[in-house]
C-alpha cells in the first residue's frame, strides 16, 4: 500500500523529459520543404550536417533567420510526427502510465507556442503532455533543465550537446540516432535508433 508521497513520488519519476523536434516531430523534412519553396537546395555533400548554413551554404545569421521565420511560421503547427513516435508515446503514456513535459527550443513567440502544443496535442493525445518549456529558437536547454536537477527523469534529445547538459543536470539522456548525431562517442548517453528502441529501453532499466 502506497503512502500518498510514494505515490507522488512515483508519477514524478513516471515523467519523461522531452524535446520535440527530430524526437517526437520530423521537423527536418517539413523544414527542407518549406526552404525549397524559399529557393534554398541543400548543398550536395552536406545533406546530414547538422549545421543548417553548411547544409544549405548560407551564412550562421541567414541560417539563424530562416529557421527563426519557419519556426514561427503557419508550417510549424502541422508538422508530422517521427516514424512510430505516436504509437510509442501512447503506449508508454496509456498503458504504463508516463506522462510527458516538452522542452523545445522552438521560439518564444506566443503564436508559435500555441501551434506547437496543438501539433503535439492533435498526433499525440490531449493528456501525454503536462507541460511545456519554451525556449529561444536555437536555445542551448542547460539552465531550463536546472529545474528537474537531480531527479533521474528520462531526457530524450537529438543532439548530443543537449544530452550532456541532462548528464550535468542528473538527468537520464537517450540520444535518438540521426544522420546529424552519429558522431556522438560520449559513452554517458545512451542511443537508440529509434521509437521502439527508446520504449524497449524505458521499460527495460524503470524495471530495475
Amino acid at each position: 500500500m502506497y503512502t500518498h508521497t510514494e505515490e507522488i513520488m512515483n508519477k514524478v519519476r513516471k515523467t519523461i523529459l522531452t524535446d520535440a523536434d527530430g524526437v517526437l516531430l520530423d521537423w527536418e523534412w517539413a523544414f527542407t520543404i518549406w526552404m525549397e519553396q524559399h529557393g534554398h537546395t541543400k548543398v550536395d555533400g552536406y545533406q546530414f550536417m547538422y549545421d543548417i548554413g553548411e547544409r544549405y551554404g548560407i551564412t550562421k545569421d541567414q541560417s539563424r533567420k530562416m529557421v527563426k521565420l519557419f519556426n514561427e511560421s503557419a508550417s510549424i503547427g502541422f508538422l508530422p510526427p517521427l516514424r512510430d513516435a505516436m504509437y510509442y508515446v501512447k503506449r508508454l503514456h496509456e498503458e504504463h502510465g508516463y506522462d510527458f513535459i516538452c522542452v523545445t527550443s522552438l521560439s518564444r513567440n506566443k503564436d508559435a507556442c500555441e501551434l506547437r502544443k496543438m501539433n503535439l496535442r492533435k498526433l499525440f493525445g490531449k493528456s501525454a503532455f503536462t507541460g511545456f518549456k519554451f525556449l529561444d529558437t536555437g536555445a542551448d536547454k542547460d539552465d531550463a533543465l536546472d529545474k528537474w536537477k537531480d531527479s533521474g527523469l528520462w531526457w530524450l534529445e537529438d543532439k548530443p550537446e543537449n544530452c550532456v547538459a541532462g548528464i550535468n543536470a542528473g538527468l537520464r539522456p537517450i540520444l535518438i540516432e540521426h544522420g546529424h548525431n552519429m558522431g556522438n562517442k560520449n559513452p554517458d548517453i545512451t542511443v537508440c535508433k529509434n521509437w521502439k528502441h527508446i520504449y524497449n529501453t524505458i521499460l527495460e532499466r524503470d524495471a530495475v
